[in-house]
Formats: C-alpha cells, sequence, structure tokens
C-alpha cells in the first residue's frame, strides 16, 4: 500500500491560496496545487518554497502564513506601505519599520538618510522609509523567522490615530 502522503506535494493535501486566501487542492502525484482564481503553484521540496507558475513570484509558510520572497525594491517598499495604511485605518501610527537582514542590498539605495536640519537626530545616520526610522532584523541564525518574513511594524502601544497627522506651523 502506498503511503497518502507521499502522494501530495510537501504542504499537504491542500494549502491557502498566497492570494486569496481560498483553500486549494494538491493535484495527486505532482507538486502542484491549482486555485480556480490565480492557477498554479508549485511546491519546491528542497528550498520549500511554494512558486507561482505565472508569474514566477515565490512564498514561504511560517506559522501558517504565507509571506512572498521579494526580488524588487518596488515589491517590498509596496507591501510596507500597504501594511502601514492597514495599520492606520486600524486606528495606530507605526514608529519604526524592521527590514529582513536579507533585504538590506535591496532597499537600501530607497531608504532616506536623516540630515541634521530635517531632523533631531542630529548624526544623519539614522535611514528611514515612509518618514519612520528603519532598522534590519537579526541574523536567521538567531531568529528563524527573520529567514521566511520581510518586515515588521513597531506601533506605539495602545496609541489610536484619531485624526490624520499633520504638521502644523504657526
Amino acid at each position: 500500500m502506498i503511503n497518502p502522503g507521499l502522494q501530495y506535494p510537501i504542504f499537504g493535501s491542500e494549502i491557502k491560496c498566497p492570494h486569496c486566501r481560498q483553500v486549494i487542492p494538491a493535484l495527486t502525484l505532482t507538486d502542484t496545487y491549482l486555485c480556480s482564481r490565480h492557477g498554479a503553484f508549485e511546491a519546491d521540496p528542497k528550498t520549500g518554497d511554494l512558486v507561482h507558475l505565472q508569474s514566477g513570484r515565490h512564498w514561504r509558510l511560517w506559522q501558517g502564513e504565507w509571506y512572498r520572497q521579494h526580488t524588487h525594491a518596488d515589491s517590498i517598499r509596496f507591501e510596507i506601505h500597504e501594511a502601514l495604511d492597514r495599520l492606520y485605518t486600524e486606528g495606530y501610527r507605526a514608529t519604526k519599520v524592521i527590514i529582513a537582514r536579507r533585504y538590506r542590498d535591496l532597499v537600501s539605495t530607497y531608504l532616506e538618510r536623516s540630515t541634521p536640519w530635517r531632523s533631531n537626530a542630529g548624526d544623519g545616520s539614522c535611514p528611514r522609509l515612509y518618514g519612520l526610522p528603519v532598522d534590519f532584523s537579526p541574523d536567521p541564525a538567531e531568529e528563524p523567522c527573520w529567514e521566511t518574513i520581510n518586515f515588521d511594524l513597531e506601533k506605539e502601544p495602545g496609541v489610536p490615530v484619531r485624526y490624520p497627522y499633520y504638521r502644523v506651523f504657526e
């Protein structure tokens, strides 16, 4: 008798589509999952990536959530911008962006550098993205989640945004 687990790709008989999050089935005896809306995804057992065959986008799974693995700075910047918008609509304001170390070279040319006339930092070395200070993650050997997740937003705990933030000049 054949082990049923060997008939399916590495993530099992079904997964949630990384795009629409609907449950999609695996095609037996292949490494492929098929979403009726987004097409085929192939599981790579060597890397643990899920690859969208039409676009070539790679995804990795961490604690039940799919994280897109970026190859272009614009795509990770767009994802961060969307997360900032979601946080803001929930009534919070981000205070810092922590980006996975593996993206340092990819995003470094897009980071704003503080200058003494623009900030109170004075040292001029604090990189920023969308006006927020940027740190890079610890090494994935120290915190394995950073091998998969792309960024994290630090927010002021319990401080909801009551209205759009505008700088008022008197």
